[in-house]
């Protein structure tokens, strides 16, 4: 194998790769002495066929073979020989006549085209001094988050006195039966039904008919299914609902007793403070890690200035500039960036995505330095936790990133990114720092 580069220039290569056709010929006949003998065709005794015979008839086939394994094979080898290494999978040309060389008459031959690794010594992460910020839920954070609780978990009461109207808010039991031109629809029937008034759970205009209503009443209300209802056959279609009215509940607040405790499935009120402020400190304790991890990245930012590939910021550029424009076409580009050019959104975003593949390539290093690795079994800690996320469907999950390597490889980055930054959280000068809730939350941008 003969391994040339052909072209340096900055970060960027192109290396040209030659396998003689006498190692691919001297591989193929390899291959044919020792499939010969176990081949049965008919017209040869078993393991009697000439290896002549073998090689016209297959030797293209097993060629074709040889050529894919030397390929992926030699391909490491030159980088290695050359002593590079890629920041991202290399593309590669066939330079030589692929019929001549499956013949046995040419030399393979072809090019890689890639971006090498920037050479820099990333910072000594004992030599970074880093503050852990930290703040501990306390009661009037526990006395909130049991309010909120006790807010999700509505309950209803028949509503009480001389003259029961139904209001917003307030819940109603009714029987329904929808009719499209007088004549009753599929799936336009009910009994029993629980609707609050304003909850807009139903058709557009269905519940706010019913204010007023009182129990035992029947009525009869008009709606008009929307342009875009999921039911082709009454989207934007006027329909006609007879109703009665079975009963009115108002709501009631929920009182965070003993009570309240066991009917959510705990055995006292004092084991539900304690699990709602053990996770109130998992929250805080996650959005700390985030703004120390996020101070981190400032700093290694600021002490590494190396080149950049070329084509991975590119790639990452155009990554946030699709998020970007898919905003703008929904309507959800922050007020700030509505208001600048196209041209210095731009400007600004290339920044972000040079800072994002800076860090990524220091992270990296770090992390190559110190033997950092992702094993399998994080890794499919990682799959089946993803997996979790969509009940019901795990099975489709798992099958996807099983026959989908590159997936499967994504998932792999942030693992090993978080992997990084403990190590680097472990040998850095770290102390801690108390801070406010509101320190504590406040959102920062992306610089």
């Amino acid at each position: 194998m003969q391994v040339v580069e052909k072209t340096t220039e900055g970060l960027s290569r192109v290396i040209t790769v030659t396998i003689p056709a006498t190692e691919l010929n001297a591989r193929l006949d390899a291959k044919v002495r020792e499939v010969a003998p176990q081949m049965k065709l008919k017209g040869f005794r078993p393991g009697k066929v000439p290896t002549a015979y073998v090689k016209k008839t297959f030797g293209r086939d097993f060629m074709g073979e040889i050529i894919n394994a030397e390929l992926n094979e030699s391909s490491q080898k030159a980088l290695d020989e050359i002593k590079v290494r890629p920041a991202a999978p290399a593309e590669v040309k066939l330079t030589s006549d692929m019929d001549k060389v499956i013949k046995g008459e040419e030399d393979l031959a072809y090019e890689m085209s890639l971006e090498v690794m920037p050479d820099f010594t990333p910072v000594d992460p004992k030599t970074l001094k880093l503050d852990r910020p930290t703040y501990t839920a306390s009661d009037e954070d526990l006395d909130e988050a049991l309010k909120e609780l006790a807010s999700q978990a509505k309950s209803y009461e028949d509503k009480k006195g001389k003259t029961v109207k139904a209001a917003d808010g307030d819940q109603l039991t009714i029987d329904f039966l929808g009719k499209l031109d007088g004549e009753p629809f599929e799936g336009g029937a009910a009994e029993d039904s629980d609707l609050v008034i304003g909850a807009g759970r139903f058709i557009p205009g269905f519940e706010e008919q019913l204010k007023g209503a009182k129990v035992g009443e029947e009525k009869t209300i008009e709606v008009t299914f929307p342009e875009d209802y999921q039911a082709a056959n009454l989207a934007g279609k006027l329909a006609t609902f007879d109703i009665k009215v079975k009963a009115i509940k108002a709501e009631t607040e929920s009182k965070v007793d003993e009570d309240f405790a066991k009917r959510i499935g705990l055995e006292s009120l004092d084991k539900l403070k304690e699990l709602l402020r053990d996770n109130l400190n998992q929250q805080y304790a996650g959005a700390a890690r985030f703004k120390q991890k996020r101070a981190l990245l400032d700093q290694l930012d600021t002490a590494h200035s190396f080149d950049l590939p070329p084509k991975m910021v590119e790639a990452e550029f155009d990554g946030i500039w699709q998020q970007v424009e898919a905003d703008k076409a929904a309507g959800k580009l922050p007020e700030e960036d509505a208001k600048k050019t196209d041209k210095k959104l731009k400007e600004e975003y290339r920044k972000i995505a040079e800072r994002r593949v800076r860090l990524g390539l220091v992270l990296a290093e770090i992390g190559r330095a110190n033997n950092v690795g992702v094993t399998d079994q994080e890794l499919n800690n990682a799959i089946m936790a993803e997996a979790r996320n969509y009940p019901g469907q795990e099975r489709m999950v798992l099958d996807f990133y099983r026959q989908n390597p590159n997936a499967a490889a994504q998932m792999r980055a942030p693992i090993y990114e978080e992997k990084v930054v403990d190590l680097i959280f472990n040998q850095a000068e770290v102390k801690e720092t108390a801070i406010t809730k509101e320190e504590l939350l406040k959102e920062e941008e992306e610089g």
